[in-house]
C-alpha cells in the first residue's frame, strides 16, 4: 500500500494487501478502502496478484451459486484456467468429489491440484451418460445448454461463469440468458452471475490460502513492458493457470 486517503482508518501506507482496484497495466492502482484485504502471509506478491478476481469468481460460483456440499459430485469445465484451478481446489475444500475437464496437455495440472477425476475434452464426453453431476461449473466451455443439462442430475445445478458461444444474436451471453429463462420451468437450477468484489470474501479466501487448502497456480509472469506478449499468450489459449504482470 503506497498511500491512503485522509479518511481511511482500516489501512496504512506500507500495508501488504491484495484485492481489486482501478488501473490496468500501470505502476499504481487506486482502490476503495473496502476492496483490499491483508495479503495472505504465505503468498508472494506475484501469487497474491493472481488470486482476487479469479478466486472470488470461483468462490462465489462454488459456494454461493453452486451451493456445493460435502459428498456431492462436482464437474469443473475449464479446470486448468485461472478461475478453474481455484474452483477445483475450493470445491475440494468444501468436501466435494471433483471432476475437472481440460485439454490433453493440461490433464496433469488438473490432477495435481486435487481433482479426483480428470476428463480430457478430446477423448471423452462428460455427458456420455456414465456420470451425472450434482453441480456443474462451466468456466471455459462452449457446450450447448442441452449438452450441459444431460450431465446434470435431475435436480442438479448449473453455474455458467464463462465460455462463449457463437450465438447468432447474443454472442457470448447467449447460453447465460437462455439458462436464466429456462431455469424456472425445469427441475434443474440453471444460471449465471456477476462476481461481487468485496472484502468479506477476500478474507474467506485468505483463510483458505493460509490453511493450505488453495494455492494460486501461475503459468507465466511478464514484466510491464511485455504486456502485448502476455495478451497474445492469453488469446492463443495456452495458459495453465494465471498469467501475471509484474513491475
Amino acid at each position: 500500500m503506497h498511500a491512503v486517503g485522509n479518511n481511511v482508518t482500516t489501512l496504512r501506507a506500507g500495508d501488504e494487501v491484495y484485492g481489486i482496484g482501478d488501473g490496468t497495466f500501470a505502476d499504481y492502482a487506486c482502490a476503495r478502502a473496502d476492496k483490499p484485504a491483508p495479503k495472505p502471509r504465505n503468498l508472494t506478491f506475484e501469487q497474491a496478484a493472481a488470486a482476487p478476481i479469479s478466486a472470488l469468481t470461483a468462490l462465489q460460483a462454488v459456494r454461493d451459486r453452486g451451493q456445493v456440499q460435502p459428498g456431492q459430485k462436482v464437474l469443473i469445465i475449464g479446470a486448468s484456467g485461472g478461475v478453474g484451478t481455484f474452483a477445483v481446489q475450493i470445491a475440494k475444500a468444501f468436501g466435494a468429489e471433483v471432476t475437472g475437464a481440460s485439454s490433453t496437455t493440461k490433464v496433469d495440472l488438473v490432477r495435481s491440484i486435487g481433482a479426483d477425476h480428470v476428463i480430457d475434452y478430446s477423448r471423452a464426453d462428460f455427458a456420455n451418460g456414465e456420470q451425472r453431476f450434482d453441480v456443474i461449473v462451466d468456466i471455459g466451455g462452449n457446450s450447448s445448454l442441452t449438452h450441459l443439462r444431460r450431465a446434470l442430475t435431475a435436480k442438479g445445478t448449473l453455474v455458467i461463469t464463462g465460455g462463449e458461444t457463437d450465438g447468432r444474436w447474443l454472442g457470448g451471453s447467449d447460453r447465460q440468458l437462455r439458462a436464466l429463462v429456462l431455469s424456472p420451468f425445469v427441475s434443474q437450477k440453471l444460471g449465471t452471475f456477476v462476481c461481487s468484489e468485496n472484502n468479506e470474501d477476500l478474507l474467506v479466501l485468505t483463510a483458505l490460502i493460509e490453511s493450505g487448502k488453495i494455492t494460486p497456480v501461475i503459468d507465466k509472469t511478464y514484466p510491464l513492458s511485455e504486456v502485448p506478449a502476455a495478451i497474445r499468450y492469453l488469446k492463443d489459449g495456452h495458459p495453465r493457470g494465471e498469467v501475471v504482470i509484474t513491475i
